[in-house]
């Protein structure tokens, strides 16, 4: 399907509308822990006010996908931490060390949690006496010049009817990979992927790092609808933002019922924890972006409060959602008769015949059939396109759910034909052929280098002697260190308390 209507400049409008997307992908709520009965707040792309302010506890997107390369395992994406600009240093992007990051499976669709992965974070400093992030090139996740480090556990929670009747940790101190500096600080950020890529018992695997964000669209949207008049349109607002990934592959028998009923139901939550010690849910994620535009501002942090359960109390935001009213007013594109039982059938009980549970419990959730082999040439709009391995059966990263949420949204399942889009089919950059699958992260680097500078550098190599507290200048001392910059040119650098400074001696033409 071409990302624009093929029936004239009316419809050609609607195609932009990315808001639609969001509505199309259901009812959904931000839950309370399965484990205890907890206060929420919100999630995804800045998208409600609470969570908005605290972004590594607000989570982005997830995905869930039966993996290409190994069809016997299921892999569950979760991101964290929106528009994470690559050079935002010196304090680069670290998981919360107060908080609970969890990836919560409903086997049987009753809308409770049997199993819940829990993450959790440590952050180590070698050196807390300079403000570097890394004081050398980094080849290494062990390398003593990558400063700032962090580690996590997992903890396999299984539960029956939200309480919990087993808890096994499953893995423990496994390295993160860290923010992508830049060309200097990190040559080979490739191998520190790898490296952070951990075996865990059974066949499984886990990560935890910084990723390019793999979501694509425009959210130019909420400039009153693309500027009110179209002229902002097709542009990838998140290209060139990266996130924090969680990923983890398993085995398609640990998280099923049964064989007789493969599909499950997968969500994300943060639990971050208060002044009393308590860990408190402050996130939830299933389908993509459904706290924007599916609920309206009273609902938004009350909605996060929920558990997916308790679902059914937003459903008039999904079976008489408020974005097609907008189109028809500014579009003159008719929407769709209400209740919008569409809607409600696809996106909060899953399709059936495909990824629908027996006795399902209506509630948001990112539901994946995994007896659903993968495809051999995914199709971006996934089972609109006749690819039932995509979206809405689960989430791909390559899946476009913006085109194929709003194509539902605008009516495709109840006899208006639409090949409606925002005109962004795919992300900026190509995604890994194996586990984690996301994207390298974009470096701090990027862009072009200054005039008359090349690609060496010379004083990198010398900052992790310079700091390190052995030698002359003595722990806490100031150093003074003279360096060649160059020819015609010399430098001073000055280390002390945390302070660097280069003072070029002699100007050079730029």
């Amino acid at each position: 399907m071409t990302p624009f209507p093929r029936t004239g400049a009316g419809l050609r409008g609607i195609a932009t509308l990315i808001c639609g997307a969001l509505a199309a992908g259901g009812l959904a709520a931000a839950g309370v822990t399965a484990l205890e009965p907890e206060a929420a707040s919100a999630s995804s792309h800045r998208e409600a006010p609470l969570i908005s302010g605290t972004p590594q506890y607000d989570n982005t997107d997830v995905y869930a996908f039966v993996s290409p390369d190994k069809p016997d395992t299921t892999t569950i994406i979760a991101n964290w931490i929106p528009f994470e600009e690559p050079a935002g240093g010196p304090n680069f992007f670290t998981f919360a060390e107060d908080a609970q990051y969890d990836l919560r499976i409903d086997s049987n669709g009753d809308a409770k949690e049997d199993l819940v992965f829990r993450y959790t974070f440590k952050t180590h400093v070698k050196n807390k006496k300079t403000f570097l992030y890394n004081t050398g090139p980094v080849t290494s996740l062990d390398d003593p010049d990558l400063n700032i480090t962090q580690t996590y556990d997992i903890e396999l929670v299984r539960l029956k009817n939200q309480y919990p009747v087993s808890r096994t940790k499953i893995a423990d101190d496994v390295p993160v990979a860290p923010s992508n500096v830049g060309k200097a600080s990190m040559p080979d950020y490739g191998t520190l992927r790898k490296q952070a890529v951990h075996q865990l018992a059974g066949g499984a695997a886990t990560f935890a790092g910084q990723a390019d964000d793999p979501f694509f669209l425009d959210l130019r949207v909420f400039d009153l609808l693309y500027g009110g008049n179209l002229s902002e349109v097709g542009n990838d607002t998140l290209k060139g933002y990266n996130v924090n990934s969680i990923a983890l592959q398993v085995p398609n028998h640990l998280i099923t019922e049964s064989m007789h009923q493969p599909v499950v139901g997968i969500w994300s939550t943060t639990q971050r924890m208060n002044a009393q010690g308590h860990f408190r849910q402050v996130s939830r994620l299933g389908n993509p972006l459904v706290n924007e535009v599916v609920n309206p501002l009273k609902d938004k942090d009350r909605f996060n409060a929920s558990a997916p359960k308790d679902d059914a109390q937003f459903l008039k935001n999904v079976t008489n959602p408020e974005l097609p009213k907008l189109i028809e007013a500014i579009y003159k594109i008719p929407a769709p008769a209400e209740p919008r039982n569409d809607l409600v059938d696809v996106f909060l009980k899953g399709v059936k015949d495909l990824n629908q549970p027996p006795h399902v419990t209506p509630s948001e959730q990112l539901r994946l059939n995994t007896s659903i082999k993968p495809a051999a040439e995914p199709k971006r709009l996934g089972v609109l396109d006749g690819d039932n391995a995509g979206f809405p059966n689960g989430r791909r990263l390559t899946d476009d759910v913006i085109d194929a949420a709003l194509q539902v949204v605008e009516g495709e399942l109840v006899g208006a034909k639409n090949d409606l889009g925002d005109a962004v089919d795919a992300n900026d950059k190509e995604f890994e052929k194996a586990f984690p699958y996301v994207a390298l992260p974009t470096e701090g680097s990027r862009g072009p280098l200054a005039k008359g500078v090349d690609s060496g550098n010379d004083v990198r190599s010398q900052l992790g002697d310079a700091l390190q507290p052995a030698g002359a200048a003595g722990s806490g001392d100031t150093g003074v260190i003279a360096l060649s910059a160059g020819a015609g040119a010399a430098g001073v650098l000055l280390v002390g308390g945390g302070l660097l400074w280069w003072r070029r001696m002699r100007q050079r033409a730029y």
